[in-house]
């Protein structure tokens, strides 16, 4: 006999996530927002705090997985936005506002001679990929071992592997992230080993001719979100120029780090960039960014049309209006003010480190950083593999910093937004202190 649920005591959480599991596969539409036993859910956001359904106040910094670079509600989008609600969504004609946001991304880099708008920053790494492709007429591409790309299937290998199938560190494995993923495609992915250019640049060598491109992200979260050595780039850079293949750049999460993405920090000019998250101004938005010729493989207009490419809602007024007024607020002196903010919060993490302790340590620069359960900072994705413990350890500090009043990247990598403070960032510093002298005391 089937007992009757007791909805004494119950959160609306709980009760929402109830119905939610009876119409979506485990009741969500993206992994990311999970919790145990069932996800928070958000009633509204105010600059740098969010405030869940059962009116708990948290400050963010997770910021949608680094995609609200001015945090929630910011009052300059909401005007803009909503002045263009008024005049329609989206055409079947183009807009001013494509333009104009189109002038404004080319003029932060130099690398960025022409522009494309997508709708994602999976959608800009696959039209990256298939660019690559178009431009060198070779199948192949390959990428750094558990670096995250996205949902495609090219991008996505050995994204997830491990000690039982990622192979020897000299030659990783290409390891499927999806069951059914076709052999094809594992066999068109070169994988590399990060920050290791003599054993990357030897397995390169063995593909040279079927290369269209290096997939490289230059501070790859999911390996580590440390910062890829200078050695190791201009190894690449050189490799593919003296292979006619390109060099190209995921820079979804660190374009935030300077005004020109993280890019601008190393003395190398990229072939093509990805970039999304931030640049929509907390819409939905992809982008691929780089040189003339390259780019000409998605002129419709040419007399040899390589790649067609459209979408229902490329460029859409929304996206480009919220994103354009985003970028245009996070000017230099924005960027300097909040990477010495996240400056303020690794130091300070540093600190209560050691003064409680525990084995930890911070990786990061610019506005992002993550916290490790480890003594040094692992420089490539198999040194920042979690084991049982560190993983058990890690869930013990982020229910602590979340029952504390913190949002955090689920592995607990935090990014900052322009409407915070020192009083934040002291704040954040001071639960990670306690949550550390937790672990510390077993």
């Amino acid at each position: 006999m089937t007992m009757p649920t007791d909805t004494r005591n119950r959160t609306r959480s709980q009760e929402l996530y109830d119905r939610a599991l009876t119409v979506l596969p485990g009741g969500v539409s993206r992994n990311t927002v999970l919790r145990d036993p069932h996800p928070q859910y958000a009633a509204h956001g105010a600059g740098c705090r969010v405030v869940d359904i059962e009116g708990v106040s948290r400050i963010d910094f997770a910021n949608n997985v680094a995609a609200l670079i001015h945090g929630h509600a910011c009052p300059d989008m909401i005007r803009a936005v909503s002045e263009q609600l008024t005049r329609g969504t989206a055409f079947t004609l183009a807009t001013e506002v494509e333009v104009r946001y189109a002038e404004h991304i080319v003029n932060r880099s130099p690398a960025f001679e022409r522009v494309r708008f997508m709708n994602s920053g999976t959608e800009a790494i696959m039209v990256m990929l298939k660019a690559s492709r178009a431009f060198t007429g070779r199948p192949r591409v390959a990428k750094i071992e558990g670096a995250y790309h996205g949902g495609y299937d090219y991008a996505e290998v050995s994204q997830a592997s491990g000690p039982e199938n990622w192979g020897e560190a000299h030659r990783p494995q290409g390891v499927p992230l999806v069951h059914g993923t076709p052999a094809s495609a594992l066999n068109d992915v070169v994988v590399l080993p990060f920050n290791d250019p003599e054993r990357a640049i030897a397995i390169l060598d063995e593909h040279a001719d079927s290369l269209a491109c290096v997939l490289l992200d230059l501070m790859p979260h999911r390996a580590g979100l440390v910062p890829a050595d200078e050695e190791f780039v201009r190894a690449i850079r050189e490799w593919t120029t003296r292979h006619a293949a390109l060099l190209v750049l995921d820079e979804v999460i660190t374009f935030r780090v300077e005004s020109g993405g993280l890019q601008s920090r190393y003395d190398f000019t990229p072939d093509l960039t990805a970039l999304g998250k931030m640049i929509g101004g907390g819409f939905p938005v992809g982008a691929v960014a780089g040189r003339t010729d390259v780019m000409e493989v998605l002129n419709p207009r040419s007399s040899s049309v390589r790649y067609p490419l459209s979408g229902t809602f490329s460029a859409n007024p929304i996206s480009m209006t919220a994103g354009l007024v985003a970028m245009e607020k996070f000017d230099p002196a924005a960027i300097a003010r909040l990477n010495r903010l996240a400056d303020r919060a690794r130091h300070g993490i540093e600190a209560a480190i050691r003064d409680t302790g525990v084995t930890a340590c911070v990786t990061g620069t610019g506005s992002i950083f993550r916290v490790h359960l480890k003594a040094q900072p692992p420089r490539n994705y198999r040194e920042a593999y979690l084991d049982a413990d560190e993983k058990r350890r890690l869930a013990v500090i982020l229910d602590h910093l979340f029952d504390a009043g913190f949002v955090m990247i689920n592995t607990c990598t935090g990014t900052l937004s322009t409407p915070m403070t020192e009083v934040e960032v002291d704040a954040l510093v001071a639960a990670m202190a306690d949550g550390f002298a937790k672990i510390a005391a077993g």
